[in-house]
């Protein structure tokens, strides 16, 4: 069946596109503005794109009329932090979807435990298996979405998952 996307509404695009490109990974994004409020947002438009330069890309949209809390604060400061969803932490991350007003600490919301980064002045997230803290590259305009492309400056991985000195990390439990 062909399903030309000039003749569909964006939303049966996007329900198409997330259906068929699976398994997806999960940006959990932390990020602050300038007066230090936390923002904790997921994001399922996320991936790595190089290794050299170190960098992933996130699809930020937009909420209402202007951009969603995180692009902002990203926009603003010019530093986030990338944490993995595993299992065992997805609820928390749900709660992390929820829309709340950009006063809200996400992160208490979802009883998540904020950790210091080494880099970046945004934390992680402790209960994360893997946390890239980054620092933003570019924003792409592409409409309603914002690629959000960051250079990983330093990468946080929880022991159990570290296979042997040679940097070979388990995703097996990830």
């Amino acid at each position: 069946m062909l399903f030309d996307f000039s003749k569909i509404p964006s939303k049966d695009c996007y329900k198409l596109l997330v259906s068929t490109v699976t398994p997806r990974p999960i940006a959990w994004v932390v990020s602050q503005n300038a007066r230090g409020a936390l923002n904790a947002a997921p994001f399922s438009f996320f991936n790595v794109f190089s290794g050299d330069p170190a960098v992933v890309a996130i699809g930020i949209g937009n909420r209402g009329a202007g951009p969603k809390d995180s692009r902002a604060n990203i926009l603003e400061t010019r530093e986030f932090v990338v944490n993995l969803v595993a299992e065992w932490n997805a609820e928390a991350m749900n709660i992390t979807a929820i829309e709340f007003e950009s006063h809200v600490d996400e992160l208490a919301q979802a009883g998540l435990t904020p950790a210091p980064s080494a880099r970046v002045k945004p934390p992680r997230i402790a209960e994360s298996p893997v946390a890239f803290e980054c620092e933003l590259m570019q924003i792409v305009d592409l409409g309603e979405t914002g690629l959000v492309l960051g250079r990983v400056v330093a990468m946080h991985v929880h022991d159990e998952f570290v296979l042997d000195p040679g940097n070979i990390i388990s995703t097996r439990q990830i």
